[in-house]
This record gives structure tokens, sequence and C-alpha cells, in this order.
């Protein structure tokens, strides 16, 4: 079986399995979704989840959040992996979106990681769930999965984010990141996949080479 093969199978198994797939970070506007994502770095989605209504309370918007002090923002954040540096991002962000954009969060990939705090992975978050453009964003989980299952070889996240986005097609990509990330922190988990039970594992190269060499 080919690469484009397995894409192809992958997909559909995904389409008719789990043709509901989105972000588990709660939000109601662009900037809400933006501050969710700088947190949820290297922390989980629920940890976040319990973190941001107090923030947004405070600071609903990058007019507010830009007149922040550290010393306000910080104790709403220090349950948070790295809040130093959050916290720090988190003001520098506001105060370039209200300078630089009138408030408002960029859909320019570009644009969006120009944002202190905001890298390729975060920019595609946005850029995907909020204006609906055909990226990919490779976090851990996405990463991990793409290489068990054989759909990337890539030693980069955005070696990975381009072959994706090579074999999955426009208009699917959106709903493929969130498939490959739910599935990663679902079934395919780094430690103790649960293999047996995976719908995939009939076309996952580390499933089959594991099981050939039993």
């Amino acid at each position: 079986m080919n690469r484009k093969e397995r894409f192809g199978h992958v997909v559909r198994w995904f389409e008719e399995n789990v043709p509901i797939a989105e972000t588990e970070l709660h939000y109601e506007t662009p900037f809400q979704l933006l501050v969710a994502v700088i947190l949820s770095a290297q922390c989980t989605d629920r940890r976040v989840n319990m973190t941001t209504p107090a923030i947004m309370e405070r600071f609903p918007d990058p007019q507010t959040m830009a007149k922040a002090e550290f010393e306000e923002l910080f104790p709403l954040v220090k349950s948070i992996s790295y809040p130093n540096n959050k916290t720090a991002h988190l003001i520098a962000m506001a105060q370039k979106l209200v300078s630089d954009f009138g408030g408002e969060v960029p859909s320019d990939i570009d644009d969006l990681m120009s944002l202190p705090g905001v890298g390729r992975k975060t920019a595609n978050v946005i850029a995907s769930i909020i204006y609906d453009k055909p990226v990919i964003a490779v976090d851990t989980h996405v990463f991990r999965v793409s290489h068990r299952i054989g759909l990337s070889s890539g030693k980069t996240p955005r070696a990975v984010e381009l072959d994706l986005e090579r074999h999955i097609p426009a208009e699917k990509r959106p709903l493929a990141h969130h498939w490959l990330i739910l599935h990663g922190r679902y079934t395919c988990t780094a430690r103790n996949p649960k293999c047996s039970s995976c719908g995939l594992n009939q076309w996952c190269i580390d499933y089959l080479d594991r099981q050939i060499s039993l």
C-alpha cells in the first residue's frame, strides 16, 4: 500500500466514524480562542478551560488586556505551565493586536505569527478554526499519530504539516486537524495506545510492523 492509498483509507474511516470533530477549548470570540491556544502549549485543554473564564471576565478583549500589568494577569495564569512567559506573551500579544490590527485577530498566517507567543501551530489553529483556512496545525498528537500510522516520516512539525496538506483535500483539512488531535489524545496515546480497538489499525504501519514481529 502506498501513502496515497493509506491517506484515502484513513480519511474515509474518519469521515464515516467521526463526522463531527472540533476543538475542546472553550471560547466565544476569536480573541478568546487565541488566548486559550497560547495557554494550551504544553498544557492540557482541561486545565486551560478551568483557567480562561477568570481571565476573560477580567480581560474580555485585546483593549483591556493590552493595558494589564504583569502583576494583574499573572495570578490568573499561574496554574498553567510556564506562567511567566505566557503572561508576558498575552499582554504583548494584546498590545500588538491593538496597535497593528485594530484589535482584530488577523486571518493571515504570517500576521498571526507576528504576534508574541504565536508560532506556526497556534497560527494554523486560529486560521483553521476561526477562518476555515485549509491548513493543518501539527502539535505533539498530530506529529505522533502521523508517524505511527505512516502518513508522514517528516522530521519536523513543518515537514509533517506539508505531507498532510499534500494528501488531504483542502476542504477536509480543518476537520482532519481535529481528527488527528483527538485520535492522539484518546486512542493513539503516547503511552499504551489502544491499538487493538483502533479502527485504523488495519492501515497503521506501526501496528502492522509489531504484529509481524510477534
